[in-house]
Parts: C-alpha cells; structure tokens; sequence
C-alpha cells in the first residue's frame, strides 16, 4: 500500500474533526470579509479615491440624449456617486472619473447611449461589477460609463437544446443556480461566481477552477448580441450545436474588454448537470513534488473536473486568517493539490484514487480522497478564501500568467526568488490542471518603495511565464496594466491586426480607450505593410501605474 495512502487512512478519522472545524472557520471568514451577489458597485463607493474635479459635467445636449434615452434615474452625474463606479479591484491600474454613469436595462437603451455618445464625441466605457483584476473597466476621464448590472434577465432556457439567454449583468452564480435546477450545468466559475456577472466574464474570457475540464468562457459561447459604433444591433453565432458560417465573430467579441462593443445578451451552451464530485486533497513536502504529481497525473490521462494547487503562503494565510486548520495540527506542507471528479459515482472514485496513487508515487506526505460533499465544498472554501486571506497581510495585487504543466515549479521557483530579491511576500495559488498560476504580491500601499518593489515583481513574474513558454494572461485579460507585455508576446504584426480589427469596428475610438491599447498603441504601427522584420522587446512593466487605494480600501475578491 503506498505510504501515502497509508497515511491517509490512519489519520482520517483526525482529519474529519479538522475539515468539520475549518468548514465553519472559512465560512465565518468570508462572511466578514466578503461582499456578495448583487450590485456590488455601491459597495466600492468607499473603495475610491476622492473625485477631482470634472468641470461643469457632461455637455448639455449629452446629457439630455442619455436622459432621452433611459429616463433621469438612470443616468448619475453626481462625482460622489460616480466615483464609485470608477475603478475594478486591480488596485494599481490608472483609473480616471466618468462624466456620467448610465444604467441601461435593455439593448435599445444601450443602442441609443452610444448614438448619443458618438454624437457628441464621449468615449464609452462598458462595466459589470467591477469584480476584474487588470483594471479593464476603469473610468475615463470625460467618459461615460455604462454599467450594465440592471440588465439582470434571464431570458430563456431552452431544455431541449440545452442552451440559455441572458442579458450582460446576470451574476454568474445566480445563472448556474437556476439551470441547475433543470437539471443542467454551465460550466464558466470564475472564483469571484458569487457576485461576478456574466457580460463582465465574457469581456475578459473568464476562466475559473474547472477551466481544466471545460475550458474558459468562450468555450460556452454560441452566439452574441452587441452594439456596435454606430449604435447598430450586431448578432453573431448561432443556437446550433454546429456552424461555421463567414468568420467566428463571437469569439473575436468574446475577450476583446468592451473595446469592439458592448455586449447585450448572450446565448450559451449547457451541459448535463455533472454528479455530485469526489474530491483529493493531498500534501507535499515540496512544491516540485507537488508540481509532479500533476504532471503525472496528465501522463497517466486523467482529466480531473478541478486540480488547484496552493503553496505554503496561501496555506499560512488562510489559516491565520480562518483560526483553523486545512489538514489539521502541524507545521504547513509546502504545497496542496485538490482535485476533484465529477464523473460520479465508482467512476469519479477511481479517478481521484488514481490521482492519490500519482501523488504518493510523487512523494506526497499525505492523501485523502472523499465523497462527503461538506468535506469538498470545505476544501474549495479553503482554495476561495486565498486572497481574502492575503488581503489581511496587506494589500495584494494579483498576477496571472499560464505556462506549460511541465514549467509549474519552475514558475513558482522564479517566484521564490524574485520574493526574495523585491523583499516582499508573494504566494502562489492556481488552476494547476491548466498551469494558469496567480501570484500574488503583499505589499504597503503606503510604502513607496514596496509600491515600487510590487510593480517590479509584476513585471518579473510575467516576464518568467513568457521565458517558460506561457502567456501574460490565462484568464484576467490585459486592461490597463500588461498592454506592453501584450506587445511584447503577441509582436509587431499581431499588434498590427489587432489595431486593424479596433479600427474596422470603432473607427472613432470611443469603446473603452486605455484598454488592451494605450492610445499610441493604436494609432502608430510598428511596421510597414510588407515588413518581415522581428517584433523588438520593449519595456515590460506596467504603463501609466499610479498609486493605488488607501491599503485595505478595496474590499476582498476572490476571482483568482
């Protein structure tokens, strides 16, 4: 019998009364440090940083279009209440202050604010509940932004096809709630699900813990409905299993953060309702066994419907944080793996017994594989309550890079010492199962040599997963803060098609400027059209970064 396993059995019976006493620490913990569903924006009200002055407001024939438009409550000119919707929760993105804050709550409502605002040469800036970390729906200065929460219908669901519509401020929990009780199952759950909505996860491409499985949002995405420009209706896709007519424009909308249009409804695919999921967990005594077993875990052809991994400061907080805890008394492993399988039944049980048998082979410490359902939800509350936890620690600003499962410890080993050189602590948590990694950097607010110090272990983590061979995003998108890692990845001639698709589309530039492109990024190309040359690295750290909030002053997020 292997020796984890071995050990495993001899300590269940300690362990249950662990799991039972941190179920209910991690669900105090969150009740105090979170905020749930709903509109969150009037939470971040006391989020923000005291309004500058925007002059008189909006020009007078704009703001009579919008009131026109959606009527006098829809439409917030106050700076004090404006302020509120003026940034996401990556604290160090630029941010600016909306001349205005609109609240459509149907597609010819957003249509006729965008003719308004094309008229009158306003930029737009499409926001969810600010629940994204690359500060991707942050306000301009002299925008509009236009808040899509109220747009909270589902439409249809439609059993027989399985396939759902909804409008853009649906919260994504809300959503997988209500077809689960057809018996069906949306597969996108971004960590932030419980208050997150679902425009905003297609904006971004949202992934989440069960990316390894069912891929990120787009691989759920049948069909789109967006404004466009010039305030015409855009409807892309289809509700068909199969399609291939003219070009794939929905996925091409799907991740482009609100800068070709804003999206208004969204058909999406359904799957069966998945069993109820067995779930492992198990503890190495090293981060490089740990990123092993995962690897082995891929050789050996299992594909687990969720494999996460934390390493010893994600564990450290959580328990400081939550007073008790993950796998009972002693000094922390130096990483988790939990898995689970929702396959059901024998079968899900014998895919995580033979993800145990992997761990154990890579030298795990200790494994345990469970069907009682409050024993996972607690493990996975474990997993969710990361940046909460680290929040206590400080301000955190949180990275996401993706590279191959194979490069996962030598990520986290970068990390290690670029925590080391930069003097500050970084934990490292992710979506093991696809190597989409989140480090995630403690720093001072106050401090402004830890600010500085933060910004420059950003850049080197990213820097890291690109020299691995991954990407400066798996999940989050690039908004404000990794638009010259975006250059530097995707090179001079991808940079060239992106401007040209921005420009086909909004050749006014008015859809969320600032975004993905800084504004010399769009207008100047890097080469002639029949030049072969390399694209040139330039600068990698972040552009245009000002100081964040007051430390402490953004409340906890758990989209990671």
């Amino acid at each position: 019998m292997p020796a984890a396993t071995k050990a495993a059995q001899n300590g269940a019976a300690a362990t249950d009364a662990a799991l039972t006493q941190f179920t209910e620490s991690v669900a105090a913990a969150f009740s105090e440090t979170s905020t749930v569903a709903g509109d969150m924006n009037a939470a971040l009200g006391s989020a923000v940083l005291p309004v500058p002055d925007v002059g008189t407001g909006p020009p007078p024939a704009l703001l009579a279009a919008l009131r026109s438009a959606i009527g006098d409550e829809g439409v917030v000119v106050d700076p004090s209440v404006t302020a509120s919707y003026s940034r996401d929760m990556m604290p160090l993105a630029p941010s600016g202050s909306p001349v205005a804050v609109v609240f459509p709550t149907d597609t010819a409502q957003v249509a006729a604010v965008v003719r308004a605002c094309a008229s009158a040469g306003v930029p737009l800036v499409p926001r969810g509940a600010g629940s994204g970390l690359t500060g991707a729906a942050n306000a301009v200065d002299g925008a509009v932004t236009v808040v899509l929460t109220k747009m909270n219908r589902i439409l249809e669901i439609d059993e027989g096809n399985r396939l759902a519509v909804v409008q853009p401020g649906v919260v994504n929990l809300d959503f997988r709630t209500a077809v689960e009780s057809r018996g069906l199952f949306y597969a996108p759950d971004p960590s932030s699900y419980d208050w997150c909505t679902i425009g905003g996860n297609l904006s971004t491409n949202a992934g989440g813990l069960c990316c390894v499985k069912y891929g990120v949002t787009t691989d759920a995405v049948l069909g789109l409905e967006v404004v466009l420009g010039s305030g015409e209706v855009l409807r892309t896709g289809r509700r068909t299993v199969k399609g291939v007519a003219g070009y794939d424009l929905t996925r091409l909308i799907v991740g482009s953060e609100g800068t070709l249009g804003i999206i208004t409804e969204a058909t999406l695919a359904l799957r069966p309702k998945p069993a109820a999921p067995c779930t492992l967990v198990a503890a190495f005594a090293t981060t490089e066994a740990a990123c092993e077993a995962v690897s082995g875990a891929i050789r050996a052809g299992l594909v687990p419907s969720l494999l996460e991994i934390m390493d010893a400061t994600c564990i450290r907080a959580v328990q400081a944080h939550t007073g008790s805890s993950i796998l009972g008394d002693g000094e922390p492993p130096a990483a988790i793996l939990i898995g689970q399988s929702d396959a059901g039944a024998a079968i899900g049980r014998r895919e995580m017994e033979l993800l145990e048998r992997v761990c154990a082979s890579a030298g795990a410490v200790f494994a345990y594989v469970t069907e009682d359902l409050a024993e996972g939800r607690m493990l996975l509350q474990a997993r969710r309550a990361v940046l909460p936890s680290l929040q206590v620690l400080g301000t955190w600003l949180t990275d996401d890079v993706c590279v191959p499962r194979t490069a996962i410890a030598q990520l986290i080993s970068a990390c290690e010492r670029i925590a080391s050189d930069v003097g500050l602590t970084i934990g490292v948590v992710g979506h093991a199962g696809d190597g989409n990694m989140h480090p995630t950097i403690v720093y001072d607010a106050s401090d402004p040599a830890q600010l500085t110090s933060a910004r420059d272990a950003f850049g080197r983590i990213l820097d890291a997963g690109r020299a691995l061979g991954g990407t400066v995003t798996g999940e989050h998108g690039i908004g404000r803060v990794k638009q010259e890692f975006l250059r530097a990845e995707i090179g001079a001639i991808g940079m060239d098609v992106h401007r040209a698709i921005k420009r086909a589309l909004d050749p006014a530039g008015l859809f969320n400027p600032g975004s993905m492109f800084s504004a010399d990024q769009l207008q100047v190309s890097e080469i002639g059209p029949a030049s072969t040359s390399a694209p040139t690295r330039t600068s990698t750290r972040p552009p245009s970064i000002t100081s964040p909030a007051a430390p402490g002053s953004v409340p906890g997020n758990r989209s990671a």
